[in-house]
């Protein structure tokens, strides 16, 4: 198993990203908890892994956080949750909100985030609340999202509207809700990067 790649970052489109580890071209999905961390294209990167092997195909998933990455190996032991909704959840909500969410069993909060409905944000906080407690709580204070966690660097080249589209389609959203909560983004943050206006369209779905 590969849990952990340190190399150049070759290449960023959310959720998406490539890390050059001596010579060797890693593809990676990442939360959009990790892509606003991460630095320029050409730059160091190390992140905690996660390795899905299936009869098709064999998926590293990244996190920027060690913390991040406990949380997404707990999510997937959830009956129906597979990785690409931890994924999902963990772009759309920061590990320290998920944690708060399951504590106070606000399922409000949960059913805001694609694929996630009202049985399966139930179904989250009754498995995962005792599983929680294994966290380190003094750490997940200084992991949140809402406020930014480091910061965001432009695409280097494309269309930064079709390319946050795509991310949310690739993290569960509907493409004509991905269209209309970029489309809001984009108006409010004009030339905003691709990851600026995936943050912002995030945000303001999640917050309802």
């Amino acid at each position: 198993m590969i849990g952990r790649l340190r190399g150049e970052l070759l290449e960023k489109h959310p959720p998406q990203l490539v890390i050059d580890v001596a010579g060797v071209g890693y593809e990676v999905d990442a939360s959009m908890n990790t892509f606003y961390q991460l630095p320029e294209v050409g730059r160091q990167v190390t992140l905690y892994t996660h390795m899905v092997v299936r009869e098709d195909a064999q998926l590293l998933y990244g996190f920027y956080e060690r913390t991040e990455r406990s949380l997404f190996r707990t999510l997937i032991k959830v009956n129906g949750v597979g990785p690409k909704l931890a994924l999902t959840i963990l772009s759309g909500i920061s590990v320290n909100e998920f944690v708060q969410s399951v504590q106070h069993q606000d399922t409000a909060a949960l059913v805001r985030l694609p694929g996630v409905g009202k049985k399966t944000a139930e179904r989250l906080i009754i498995e995962m609340k005792d599983k929680l407690q294994d966290f380190h709580f003094s750490d997940l204070d200084e992991f949140t999202l809402t406020d930014g966690l480091g910061p965001v660097v432009s695409a280097p080249s494309g269309d930064n509207r079709a390319e946050a589209e795509s991310a949310l389609v690739a993290l569960g959203y509907k493409p004509v809700q991905a269209t209309k909560s970029i489309a809001q983004a984009e108006k409010s943050n004009p030339g905003a990067s691709s990851e600026e206006l995936i943050r912002a369209a995030l945000k303001s779905m999640v917050q309802g």
